[in-house]
Order: structure tokens, then sequence, then C-alpha cells
């Protein structure tokens, strides 16, 4: 548009510089020439930069306002030049204003304002001027005028109508693709973000975190499953929306909570403080998350476990943040179940071990590495053996002796699990068909072993084709296992159960749900974990706690093994409680087949051990 105005101003100033005068034919466009040169090079300098809505608005308000100041100056500048010229010349000037005003109606089509006002201006000045000067040709160049003036002005209506749909439809879409960002990016249960959100979020705040501590949380719900599974789907939703409220509740100011799926949540802490406070957070919300959830079916009661990861201590990318915020949550839940834990450089050390022995699990020889060690469980009114916990050893010809607490949680999560429960359920078998038949036979299960019947159906033919009595035979499940997949769990507990296997749930009283346990699961057996036993004729709490188990399980016909018995004072606590069943290092630590013969009694008796 300037550049129109320029070019058509210029040509009419060489028209009349020989007979106008100096300040009218040539400093007048000079300053035209300033304000659209100024003009001109605002815009170029912009021509990359987005505008705001009030930055556009003042923008083009300056721009309508100029467009008619500048019609109203160029067409009074061309008029006053009208005496000086002959009737070609005066044409020029007749020329200059349509083409001109033209021009600028069309480049402003989209601003129908400022093309409205020029219209105007144009037409006004044109007409009452020429039409006074009583030439029949500029008549008609004015009648001219209006009526292309009047249809560009048409066309002009239609292409902003036009502009305004696309400019209208433009917004709209925009705000339906930002609807639909955020719906992408928002959990449809709770209203949290995420796991997409989350992983975004992070690496943004990851690369501004430049000087600063962030950390990351990764909480995981300690129960959710068996109340989902007796409550049903719909109470387990409402109980997760209440969960991410008081997870943002007690989040703090700045920090970030997210679902990654499942009963599973992030927290992203911005600008972290230092390990004791962060620590005391992630205590908070353990609190919180135990407390009872009050909802219109019942009332329930869980909690929640929570690893913590520091950049840029323990981490150098987000990804890695998150992956060790994890494995410390799974720290937390194997070691301090329902509170915090940080991830350190301990837990470094830790994973490069379960990598070697991963790497080790996948290359050996299992035959021949796996072996097989037994602990008695002793009658304490008799002091005869009623049977032997089968435990895994492993030697590795890389490693060396490598303690089942190290590999076996490597090999549930390297896939191996089922193959290792396999060999050593086929060896402990194959000692226990060279045992008396009134002597058991106690076997671990892992969670993986029971989470398919194809896994069972594996476990049931290795043990129907070792030719033992499956009567003699108990096998141990912890309550980890058990919320794995409680309904699979269940039908997999009754499957072995008509095959005529015991079933005991191993470390009984250290997990809030195993009362509820007891009463859907048809166990045969439980085992009072060894931390009740630790010191028992001296601490009144574990008395009474043992003192309680004991009566629950004679009460719900249950036999009951106490483990971890390692002084003659704990024997004399537990044969006054009426404990029956007992192991523990004060009869024998774990030993080989070859050194069973001694607590093996000699005479046969019943094939199920005693309760």
């Amino acid at each position: 548009m300037y550049s129109i105005v320029l070019i058509n101003a210029w040509a009419l100033s060489i028209t009349f510089l020989s007979t106008a005068p100096l300040w009218l034919s040539l400093y007048i466009p000079l300053g035209f020439t300033a304000v659209c040169g100024a003009r001109l090079v605002g815009w170029w300098r912009l021509r990359h930069m987005v505008p705001t809505a009030e930055y556009a608005h003042r923008a083009l308000t300056l721009t309508t306002r100029l467009a008619f100041l500048l019609t109203v100056l160029m067409t009074g500048w061309a008029l006053a030049l009208f005496p000086y010229g002959d009737p070609y010349m005066q044409g020029s000037i007749a020329f200059f204003i349509a083409i001109t005003g033209l021009g600028v109606i069309n480049c402003l089509q989209q601003l129908r304002s400022a093309t409205i006002m020029v219209a105007i201006v144009v037409n006004c000045v044109f007409v009452t001027y020429f039409a006074l000067a009583d030439i029949t040709s500029f008549m008609g160049m004015a009648v001219n005028l209006v009526l292309v003036s009047v249809a560009l002005l048409l066309v002009v209506a239609v292409q902003f109508r036009h502009f305004s749909g696309a400019v209208s439809a433009r917004a709209e879409l925009e705000t339906i693709s930002k609807e639909n960002a955020r719906l992408a990016n928002l959990d449809s249960l709770t209203g949290l973000a995420n796991r997409r959100e989350f992983f975004t979020r992070l690496e943004g705040l990851f690369g501004e975190a430049e000087g600063k501590r962030l950390a990351v949380g990764v909480i995981d719900l300690d129960g959710f499953k068996p109340v989902n599974d007796l409550y049903g789907h719909k109470v387990g939703d409402r109980l997760l929306v209440e969960v991410g409220k008081r997870l943002a509740d007690e989040a703090g100011d700045g920090n970030h909570i997210a679902r990654l799926g499942g009963d599973e949540f992030a927290l992203t802490v911005v600008d972290c403080p230092d390990d004791g406070a962060l620590l005391a957070l992630g205590e908070r919300i353990c609190a919180a998350l135990r407390a009872p959830f009050v909802l219109a079916e019942a009332t329930v009661q869980i909690s929640g476990s929570i690893g913590f990861s520091v950049y840029p201590e323990t981490a150098g990318h987000a990804q890695e943040l998150y992956e060790r915020a994890d494995y410390a949550l799974y720290c937390s839940k194997r070691t301090n179940r329902g509170h915090p834990l940080l991830f350190t450089k301990q837990h470094m050390v830790e994973i490069e071990q379960n990598t070697r022995i991963e790497q080790a699990l996948l290359n050996a020889d299992l035959n021949t590495e796996l072996t097989v060690f037994y602990q008695p469980i002793i009658a304490i009114d008799t002091g005869k053996t009623m049977a032997f916990e089968a435990l895994a050893r492993w030697t590795s010809p890389v490693l060396g002796n490598v303690p089942p607490s190290d590999f076996i949680p490597v090999a549930e999560r390297a896939g191996l699990i089922s193959e290792l429960t396999r060999i050593l359920l086929k060896k402990a078998l194959a000692t226990a068909s060279q045992w008396p038949d009134n002597v058991g036979l106690s076997f671990n299960l892992s969670a993986h072993d029971i989470s398919s019947s194809k896994a069972v159906s594996l476990i049931v033919g290795t043990i129907l084709a070792s030719g033992v009595d499956p009567q003699r035979l108990d096998l141990e499940l912890t309550e980890t296992a058990m919320l794995h997949d409680f309904a699979q769990a269940k039908a997999a507990i009754e499957m072995l159960q008509l095959l005529g296997c015991g079933i005991a749930l191993d470390d009984f009283g250290t997990g809030y749900s195993s009362l509820s346990q007891l009463h859907a699961l048809p166990l045969t057996k439980i085992k009072i974990d060894r931390s009740f036993v630790s010191n028992l004729d001296q601490n009144p709490a574990s008395y009474k706690i043992v003192k309680s188990l004991l009566a629950l399980s004679s009460d719900m016909g249950l036999g009951c093994v106490v483990e971890g018995v390692e002084t003659s004072e704990e024997l004399a606590a537990l044969k006054k409680l009426g404990g029956r069943l007992v192991q523990g290092y004060f009869y024998s630590p774990p030993v080989p087949a070859s050194q069973l013969e001694r607590f093996l009694p000699q005479t046969t008796g019943p094939a199920r051990m005693a309760g």
C-alpha cells in the first residue's frame, strides 16, 4: 500500500515539478516519503514477530487512522496542484486520485473500516471537486470512480466475510486443538496429568534445572488391588480419584502430580530441598494415604510407598531420574513398605550387581548350578522333624555363592523365576521321595508361579512326575504373591489344593491384608514371620502379637509354623503360648540334603504332616 502511494505521488510530483511551487511539488512528497518509509521499515523489522491480540489491535487501529489521515492529505495535496497544470496535467491528478484510492482500498480489504473511510474520502472529494470543474470528461470519471468504488467495496465486503470466517474457523480449530492436546495429556479419571504429560513436563523441567536440584517421586499404592477385587472397579475408580485429590493437596505449591497408570502416580519436586525435607514430604504423603477413605460403598484403608531420585546427585538425564526413582520405589516396597525411600549411591552399586547377576543367570547352567538346602520344621513337644523347608542356593562359576535374597528378585524381574522354580521343585521332590512318608516338604512359590493357569499346570506336572504324594507337600506363598492377581491366585490355590497340596501363607503378620486373605483363600497353614519372634521372651508387644496369631490359627483350624527361633528362651516362650511347630537356627540352619539323616525319624506314619 505504501509503495503504491509513493510511486503514484512521485509520478504526479514530477509532472508538476516545473510548474508548481517547490514546496508543493517536492517538499510535501518528501514528507510523504519519510512517513511511508518509516512505516515500511517498521513493518519489515516486525515481519517475523507473532503479535499478541492486544498488540495486533493497537497496530490495526493505528493503520486505520493513518489510512484516513494519509488519504485526506494526499487528496488535498493533489487538488492543490490542480491550478498549476493544463487539462492534461489536471487529468493526471484525477488519474492519481482514482488509481491511488482504488489501490489503497484493495490493499486494506481485510481492514473493512479503513477501506470504507478511504472510499468515502476519495469519492466525496473527487466527485465534489471535479463535478464543480464543469468538465464533461472529469464528471464522467467521477461517476465511473463512484461505480468502481461501490463494486470494489462489495468485493471487499465478500472477501472480508470470507477472511473473517477463515479467522474464526482457525481460532475455533486452535481452541479445539488446544482442548484435544489438554485432554491427550490429562488422565480422564482423576483429572491429573497423565503419563505422556508427566514425561513431557519432566523433560522441560530437566532442561531448566541447571544449578538446581530436581526430584522425582514414584508412588505406588499398597492394597489397592484387594479393594478393587472386593468392591469392584467402580469403587476402585472412586478410590483413585480420592487418592489423586490427597496427593495434589499434599504435594505442595510448585510441585506436580501425575497418574502414570493403574495405581501408580508420580511427583516432580522443583527446586528440591535437602534430602531430609524431601523425605519429610514423602512421609506426609504416605501418612495422608494411610488415613481411611470414606466412600459411599465402604470405608477402605490402603497405604502407599514412594521412591525418590534427585538430580544431579543420582541421575544425569530425565529418563534416568525416573528409572532410579522407580528402583527406589521397588526397594521401598520390599524393605520399608508404606514409607518413602531415597535412591542413593548404594542403590547404584546394587543395580550394577543385579545386572551382573542377571547376565550370569541368563548364561547359567541352572540344572547344574542350582542346589537345594533344607531347614527342619520341628514339633516342640516331641522334638521330631515334621517337615523340611526347601531353600534355593546358587553357586555361579562367575560370581561364586550368590544369596537367594540377591538372585531370586533378579530372576523375578528378568522373567526367569518360573524356570528356577521348576528346577528347584524337581530337585526338592527327588530328595523328599527318599524320606519317610510322615515327613513333609515345604516349598516357596513366587507370584509369577501362580500368575497363569499354564504356569500352575507346569508345577502340577512336576509334582505328579515326582511320584511324591502331593499331601506331603506344602506350597508357601507370600502376601505379595496373593496381591499380584488375587483372582488368579485364588484359582491357582484351589487347583493345587484339589491335587492334595497344602497351602501356607508365608511371613504372616507383616502385611496389612493378611486377615482378609485368610478369610477369602483356602489356606491350610500360616507361618508367623521371624520379626515377631526375635527377643520374644523380652518384648511384651511381640509376645502379645504371637499369642494372638497362635489363637487365630487355632480358631480357624489352620496349622501354624513359627519361623526364626534362635534361642532356648524364645522356644520356651513359644511352648508356653501353645506353639506346636517351629523352625530356626536354634535347631539348625539350612543344610544340604547330605546332612539330613540326623533329622529324619526312623518310623513312618500318616502322610500329612501335623498342624
